[in-house]
């Protein structure tokens, strides 16, 4: 703890001189290749349908690389670490060491996963006049989900070093005075390869320098590449002839056509800054792949304004995710931790499907407590098959998974398959609807999917938290008991919630809705997780029972392939356990099948919630807590 000690002036002199570097030489980095030896270019930006198993043969360098039915692709996701508000459902504001979007940003605040092939990811943000980002964004552009679109990585640059065979065009301008001050500035050329940083200048007026005699100011406005206006911050004064307006040169090798060349992983501080700074997320920004895909995912620790005293380290720890290596684990310890001011790619080769979560693994208790907490989901093969071809055809005929070493299920080696096979095989890959897990006999199949992450908040654990250490850990309690970073009533609020923070600007701090809504006859999939640190977790559903098909991102299935499932009204999570459930609304029985429903239930709203009275609470306040409803439709 004696590194948390240290002054508020270490804190500040480090941010000078981050703010101070140019951006070739600033140490936040993103990584989000468009071709990798596992999936080249021509694979690199969608999935593929799943026809047979990746073969591979030697390269040219030695490397296995692939010779046939290259499957999955590149996913790339950012995210910060540092600190920001929520509001609870009794409109107490709770304060947060929280990780934060920093790409993605129109799909989370529309509750979705944040994670993007590379087509999205490496974009620039197409600044305008009236478009720019800014502490806070989406929320504080326009309202999330009526017009912001942007996806791609903030504060992406181009490589100044990177050298391609086209250069950009300088942009010109003129400009007219009255009254002393500069007027008007006219665009007489826009110039191209406007992609990085790049200045304007005035010269100064002919009188002697003083109060009445001072050279005006402007900043750029950049739009697809070219300088497209001049904001006239400062008029100036004492002009009695038109300035010479000077704009600086374009970065080399960032022009508009050869964009993608351009973009090496350069980045903007101040825009990182910007936007990342108080804008933590509860949950944390919701993750996504598919089974074979590689995930780049960049944590960058933006510190925590809130508590400029403490230098704290943040990792990512994916909690029961089999990593592509140790060094990638999260824990210090083994790996590596990421200290203010830098950024870190983790690397994942996207395990067995499932439901995952993720933490902070920096001081455990105390980061998961403050809201250090998020979930991703693996989504299976069985997807991507083609419509009527059936899974359990294609194992028997030593097809697709059963030729990956990564998922073949042989007894004769392992006693223990992750996915064993079911017993008999009578449903092929529906045309519609999705899979939880390679079940290879249709069982898993849903209509919808709604992740829903337990957490627990002490409000006078966070109290102390935002005004000193060390907090009292025996001492910690609940008093908060949210389903995606909100407590009811705000579980049924659609839509991102904001919560104004102390830099003024409003933040989608919870843009996770929690609200459950199927047309009757249809499936839903609710991916459980719970990161609770004190407290075990009861859910209970009234009128729509509980279909359990999977325990901590493993299918419920036995040795012989027999399935395990079992219907129930209410589930139990300790912290640090996931369920996958279906809740289904037909009451065909038995169920011949999932796609179409004779009997439908009645349309209504149903809830979910907590039978431990206790927890239905916010805080003092009762008739809140751990609930959300099911509007059957």
């Amino acid at each position: 703890m004696a590194s948390r000690k240290w002054g508020t002036l270490w804190l500040l002199l480090i941010l000078s001189g981050v703010a101070a570097l140019p951006a070739r030489a600033q140490s936040f980095r993103v990584q989000c290749p468009t071709s990798t030896i596992t999936h080249p270019a021509a694979n690199n930006d969608g999935e593929p349908a799943y026809t047979g198993a990746t073969t591979f043969a030697a390269g040219a360098n030695g490397y296995l690389v692939p010779s046939a039915n290259v499957n999955g692709a590149i996913k790339c996701q950012q995210i910060s670490g540092g600190d920001g508000y929520a509001t609870m459902g009794d409109g107490t504001q709770t304060y947060m060491f929280s990780f934060g979007p920093l790409s993605g940003l129109a799909d989370i605040s529309n509750g979705l996963p944040g994670t993007e092939p590379p087509s999205v990811f490496n974009q620039i943000f197409p600044a305008s006049a009236n478009n720019r980002l800014m502490p806070g964004d989406p929320a504080t552009t326009v309202d999330a989900g009526k017009g912001f679109t942007f996806n791609g990585a903030v504060g992406l640059l181009g490589d100044p070093d990177v050298s391609v065979s086209l250069n950009g065009v300088k942009a010109t301008a003129t400009s007219t005075v009255a009254g002393g001050i500069v007027d008007t500035i006219t665009i007489t050329n826009p110039g191209n390869g406007y992609n990085g940083p790049a200045t304007v200048m005035f010269s100064p007026p002919t009188c002697a320098p003083g109060p009445a005699c001072q050279t005006a100011l402007g900043n750029l406005v950049i739009a697809n590449g070219q300088v497209t206006d001049i904001d006239i911050t400062f008029a100036g004064e004492g002009y009695t002839v038109a300035p010479l307006v000077t704009i600086s040169a374009p970065l080399t090798g960032c022009t508009l056509g050869t964009l993608s060349a351009c973009i090496t992983g350069h980045v903007d501080p101040r825009q990182i800054l910007d936007v990342g700074v108080m804008n933590g997320n509860i949950p944390a920004p919701l993750m996504a792949i598919d089974e074979d895909d590689e995930f780049f995912l960049t944590l960058t620790n933006v510190g925590m304004i809130m508590r400029p005293d403490l230098f704290e380290q943040h990792t990512v720890h994916f909690h029961g995710y089999p990593n592509a290596s140790g060094f990638y684990d999260g824990v210090p310890d083994a790996s590596v931790a990421i200290n203010i001011g830098g950024s870190f790619t983790y690397y994942y080769l996207a395990p067995d499907a499932g439901t995952y979560f993720w933490h902070c693994h920096i001081t455990p208790p105390e980061h998961l407590q403050m809201g250090m907490v998020g979930q991703i989901y693996v989504r299976p093969r069985q997807n991507r098959l083609p419509a009527n071809d059936s899974l359990r055809t294609l194992y028997w005929g030593l097809q697709q998974q059963q030729l990956d070493n990564r998922t073949k299920c042989d007894s004769s080696q392992d006693i223990l398959c992750s996915n064993p096979l079911p017993p008999s095989n009578a449903i092929q890959r529906a045309a519609t609807g999705k899979y939880a897990y390679n079940d290879g006999d249709g069982s898993t199949y849903y209509d919808f999917e709604y992740p829903l992450q337990i957490h627990g908040f002490d409000p006078n654990f966070h109290f102390v938290g935002m005004t000193f250490n060390p907090e009292d850990f025996t001492g910690m309690k609940d008093k908060y008991f949210l389903l995606n970073g909100r407590s009811y009533p705000d579980t049924v609020h659609q839509g991102p919630l904001e919560t104004q923070s102390t830099d003024g600007a409003n933040h989608f701090s919870q843009p996770l809705s929690a609200i459950i809504t199927i047309p009757a006859g249809k499936r839903a999939l609710l991916r459980i997780s719970d990161l609770d640190v004190t407290e075990y977790q009861t859910l209970a559903s009234l009128g729509v029972p509980m279909q359990v098909i999977g325990l901590n991102a493993k299918l419920l299935r036995d040795q012989a392939g027999n399935n395990m499932y079992y219907t129930t009204n209410s589930i139990t999570l300790a912290g640090g356990e996931s369920l996958d459930v279906i809740l289904d609304t037909c009451l065909d029985s038995p169920r011949t099948s999932f796609t179409s429903c004779g009997s439908a239930m009645t349309p209504g709203t149903y809830y979910l919630y907590t039978p431990n009275l206790d927890h239905l609470s916010n805080d003092a306040e009762n008739f809140g807590g751990l609930m959300t409803e099911i509007h059957v439709q």
